[in-house]
């Protein structure tokens, strides 16, 4: 195969195809390239391998598309071992009563509707409610892009083109012009999914969202209570807003936790002994107006507020 060198605004082909999914910096700068590629342009299209395929079903048309995951599981996963022989533990399923192992076999499904009542299903009668296989995301109708609230979103995904890039493009270039995210329904490893069809940059953004069930709604919310705000709070408060006014930068929301974690390991690996400090918690400050002005003070010395 012959290498590919080709260089696009300053930034490596290969390196692009590689960046995919990797770490924040290296996605950041996928995402960043991927807002300014022309359409059409096939040798710049995501190479991370493809979790699912699909169609996109808008009316009569189909778009073929291939699916990747936006997002990546960071979270310090650790074994749980034997104190003596470090050996790997297993989890068994025991009765409560015997204490005695229970076969895989044996092992049934219950929904307790009362306590201590259960209703029994088979793996043949849940098999039979699970939603119809299907290849098809089908767009129900498009909305304003700032229609759907925060709390609703769950899960994104990037869709790239499989095949049919002129129609998947000019899909997203449409989705840009009128600021407009289609509702979609779709059916994926036996389970079915409602999401958002967004356009980032000259791509497609598949986002799954939770259902009507799932989202507390703030009519469910406690009333706000206690006394009315005065002026003086509201003033400072907006002040406090502006003088901390900025751009949002993705490299500012790191998981400093998992970082000193890894860090330990990494010291604690190598025979080093180290120490964690603890993390100082801040005192709770009892007034509105004090806990406003104390932060306003703290940003004027800093030479931050205006």
């Amino acid at each position: 195969m012959q290498a590919d060198v080709r260089i696009w605004n300053g930034v490596p082909v290969r390196l692009l195809r590689r960046c995919v999914l990797l770490n924040v910096h290296r996605r950041d700068r996928f995402r960043g390239a991927m807002r300014h590629l022309p359409p059409g342009n096939q040798e710049l299209i995501m190479a991370a391998r493809a979790m699912w395929k699909g169609k996109l079903k808008i009316g009569g048309t189909r778009v073929p598309v291939d699916l990747y995951s936006a997002v990546v599981d960071k979270t310090v996963h650790f074994h749980v071992l034997e104190e003596k022989t470090k050996e790997r533990v297993k989890q068994h399923m025991v009765d409560p009563s015997t204490g005695e192992e229970v076969a895989a076999d044996d092992i049934q499904k219950g929904y307790e509707v009362e306590p201590g009542t259960f209703v029994i299903l088979t793996e043949e009668e849940l098999e039979s409610l699970e939603p119809e296989a299907s290849r098809e995301i089908e767009i129900t109708h498009f909305i304003p892009s700032t229609r759907i609230e925060p709390e609703w979103y769950e899960r994104p995904y990037y869709l790239g083109p499989d095949g049919d890039t002129k129609a998947y493009f000019a899909l997203a270039e449409a989705l840009n012009n009128q600021q407009k995210e289609g509702v979609a329904r779709w059916v994926m490893r036996k389970k079915q999914y409602v999401g958002a069809l967004r356009a980032e940059g000259n791509y497609l953004l598949l986002v799954t969202m939770r259902h009507a069930e799932e989202v507390v709604s703030t009519e469910d919310l406690p009333s706000p209570g206690g006394r009315d705000l005065d002026q003086k709070e509201v003033k400072m408060a907006t002040q406090l807003v502006e003088a901390l006014a900025g751009e949002f930068d993705p490299s500012d929301f790191k998981d400093e936790y998992r970082e000193r974690v890894m860090q330990f390991i990494e010291k604690k690996a190598k025979g080093k002994t180290t120490r964690l400090h603890a993390v100082k918690s801040k005192r709770a400050t009892s007034s509105l107006a004090g806990a406003l002005e104390k932060s306003l003070k703290t940003l004027k010395k800093e030479g931050k507020a205006a």
